[in-house]
Formats: C-alpha cells, sequence, structure tokens
C-alpha cells in the first residue's frame, strides 16, 4: 500500500497506455469484475479514446482516472475511478472539470455514461456536473455473488 501525503494535491494531465498496469489496479479496487491492464492497454490505444489522469505530484503516483471513447459529436466515460486512499478529497471532481473541457473543446456536443443505480455518491457527483437520466438499463453490471444490478444511463450536453 502507497502512503500518500497528507496535503498532497494531484495534478491533472493526459495519461496513455503507460499508465494500464496503475488503471488497472486502482479499477480492482472500485469494481466487482475490473478490467485488467491488457483491457486498458487496448483502450488507450484505440483512436478516440481520451484518458485524464489525477497524478501525485511528488512521487507521480496515479490517484484517479476518466476515460472516454469518442464518435463523431458524441462521447462516453467508458469509467472513473480514485484510488481508495484519495477518495473523498474531490478527485473525482477534478477529474472531470478539464476532462469535459477537453471533449467539449473538440466539438463533442453530448456526453453519456451509465452508472450503477446503487452508487448514490458516484450518481451526485454526475448531478453535480449537470448529467441527467436518459434511461435504465436493467440487470446491467455483474455483482459480488453473481447478482446483477441496474445502471442507469445520464447524459450532458456540452455545446
Amino acid at each position: 500500500m502507497i502512503n500518500w501525503p497528507a496535503r498532497a494535491s494531484p495534478c491533472i494531465r493526459p495519461i496513455g497506455a503507460e499508465r494500464s498496469a496503475e488503471c488497472a489496479a486502482i479499477h480492482a479496487t472500485s469494481f466487482a469484475y475490473p478490467w485488467q491492464e491488457t483491457d486498458f492497454e487496448q483502450l488507450f490505444v484505440t483512436p478516440g479514446t481520451f484518458a485524464d489522469g489525477a497524478i501525485e505530484a511528488k512521487d507521480e503516483y496515479l490517484a484517479g482516472f476518466v476515460l472516454s471513447r469518442v464518435a463523431a459529436d458524441e462521447a462516453e466515460i467508458l469509467t472513473i475511478a480514485v484510488a481508495p486512499e484519495w477518495r473523498r478529497r474531490g478527485i473525482a471532481t477534478s477529474l472531470l472539470k478539464p476532462h469535459l473541457h477537453g471533449l467539449a473543446a473538440i466539438r463533442v456536443n453530448h456526453l453519456f455514461l451509465e452508472v450503477d443505480v446503487e452508487n448514490t455518491a458516484a450518481r451526485a457527483l454526475y448531478a453535480n456536473f449537470g448529467f441527467e437520466q436518459v434511461g435504465e438499463r436493467k440487470a446491467y453490471y455483474r455483482t459480488a455473488g453473481a447478482g446483477s444490478a441496474a445502471a442507469l444511463v445520464m447524459r450532458r450536453d456540452l455545446l
């Protein structure tokens, strides 16, 4: 486990395949069925994929990341995750602000995402950024113990 400095302030910057292992490790702490390092490697080299990371300034550790895929004038946030040591410190908010601005700068009009209906913290985060529910996918997520959970489909217009 990494001992994070109490007052560290990560900087937000674009990341790529060089961070695949760190993304997979953080994802594994965030989801019951996490993506593997090879999944991230493939996504990072796919055209239209954009990712930003919260990088701890002193030691260059990845504190969290957001990954989106763009198609024409729409994009989807594929995943966002924050390392447990950095949760409840505003990292997700710090990641989303520049990420949304970057997507708008490349003329993305509509941004979508799916979020577990039970994930109240993530739903509140997205609502604070102006995302609105536009649909629901029943039994979308696999949960621990072979169960399933619904996902809310959310959308935000950027332009």
